[in-house]
């Protein structure tokens, strides 16, 4: 529209895609004022830079849940969940700034002023929650992005910590197995280990007198080396005569001890596996938490907040303007067009709270159509019937005799 006394300047493609992410009207907003333009050109951008962080925080989120544990510190990407990050970031980002256009656009003015009263705090506490809670969402993920490199070290030695943890209790448990087992085989193995430890003497003190480590003896291959061989030899002796006679037991407790090893190497062998596996969004939170202290947490949630809550109560706070006339022009248009009367604050409800009366004058058109239609009919379906009854009743006057006989004929 031209116009000699204001013209406003050419809109260009960007600043028309963040109306509409504010839910404003592009023919009104290019008919009403260059500050209503940069008020919802600013409501939009709002909108679209808080879909935007929630997407890169959910995908961040999503990557951190679903990516396969390893170390703290030496991680290597997982180019597969990046690639199910992304996507998931996309959706998550789209429901995000869905939820926001919905909550900005349908906030509403307030009562035009600038001040915000109880009574527009209370309509629009849900809305607030909601901001809230989204606010929350997108700040803790963030939030362990931005501390990634304390939480890695600090969470590097929880691991080793319960990699530590882990080995003692597997130590103990297979320990107090290996005991049980040696209980149940009785005295066997015991004096199996009391044979062992015996030649492992004797052959100890045969090898010292052969080298000469024996004080107050000659060295070399004499008597008192003979008489140790000879006893070295009655131990091993006695203890081939016991394996003989225990052999059936000896084995089954050789076969249970081995699997006892088997199984608890493979523990073991799990130790790191189970102390990588504390790599979770939950344990990471905890950490920042830890690392970043309570201020500065707090101090990111409530950035997020504010940056998610501004729309809402500048929405609140706007004073009615060029685009709120046009708007309401148009939607008086629109009812008058479309035959939609509204008569405000017409009559009070049952607690005394004034109502608007609404009347549709064309969906009360049809109705009344409908109905003279519908009597018109029943007019005329008794007409019909009058004159039939007119017409039979003439048939009888003029042959009373003939209409005996089809009575007589029919039953």
């Amino acid at each position: 529209m031209k116009r000699d006394y204001y013209e406003l300047p050419k809109t260009g493609w960007a600043m028309r895609q963040l109306w509409k992410c504010a839910g404003g009207d592009r023919y009104l907003l290019e008919r009403a004022t260059y500050s209503d333009q940069i008020k919802y050109m600013c409501l939009g951008g709002i909108v679209f830079a808080t879909g935007a962080m929630a997407g890169l925080a959910g995908g961040y989120a999503f990557y951190t849940i679903f990516e396969p544990r390893g170390s703290a510190i030496e991680n290597p990407v997982h180019y597969p969940t990046i690639f199910l990050a992304l996507i998931f970031g996309i959706i998550w980002g789209l429901m995000i700034y869905n939820i926001d256009r919905f909550i900005v656009t349908s906030t509403g003015k307030g009562d035009g002023t600038e001040a915000i009263t109880i009574g527009e705090l209370k309509s629009a506490l849900p809305r607030i929650l909601m901001g809230m809670i989204i606010a929350m969402t997108i700040s803790k993920p963030v939030e362990i992005r931005m501390f990634k490199t304390e939480i890695d070290i600090k969470l590097r030695e929880k691991q080793l910590e319960q990699q530590a943890e882990y080995q003692k209790k597997v130590d103990k448990t297979y320990s107090d197995r290996e005991k049980l087992l040696d209980k149940e085989f009785g005295s066997i193995a015991k004096e199996r280990d009391d044979f062992n430890e015996r030649i492992k003497n004797a052959e100890k003190e045969y090898i010292d007198q052969l080298n000469g480590r024996v004080e107050g003896s000659v060295p070399g291959d004499g008597k008192l080396a003979g008489a140790l061989k000879n006893k070295l030899d009655d131990l091993t002796n006695q203890l081939k005569l016991f394996d003989l006679k225990n052999g059936k037991n000896l084995a089954e407790l050789n076969e249970r001890k081995n699997i006892l090893r088997i199984e608890k190497d493979k523990e073991r062998n799990n130790n790191t596996k189970i102390a990588n596996g504390l790599d979770g969004l939950l344990e990471r939170i905890k950490i920042a938490h830890e690392v970043a202290g309570f201020w500065i947490s707090l101090f990111i949630t409530l950035l997020f907040m504010a940056i998610e809550l501004t729309p809402i109560f500048f929405k609140l706070m706007l004073t009615k303007t060029t685009y709120d006339y046009l708007a309401e022009n148009r939607d008086e248009l629109l009812k008058a067009e479309y035959g939609i009367e509204v008569q405000y604050d017409k009559y009070k409800d049952k607690e005394g709270i004034e109502r608007h009366l609404t009347i549709n004058h064309e969906a009360e058109r049809i109705i009344f159509e409908k109905k003279m239609v519908t009597n018109i009919q029943k007019e005329l379906t008794k007409y019909a019937v009058t004159k039939y009854k007119e017409r039979e009743m003439s048939k009888i006057d003029n042959n009373l005799d003939d209409y005996i006989k089809s009575i007589d004929k029919n039953e």
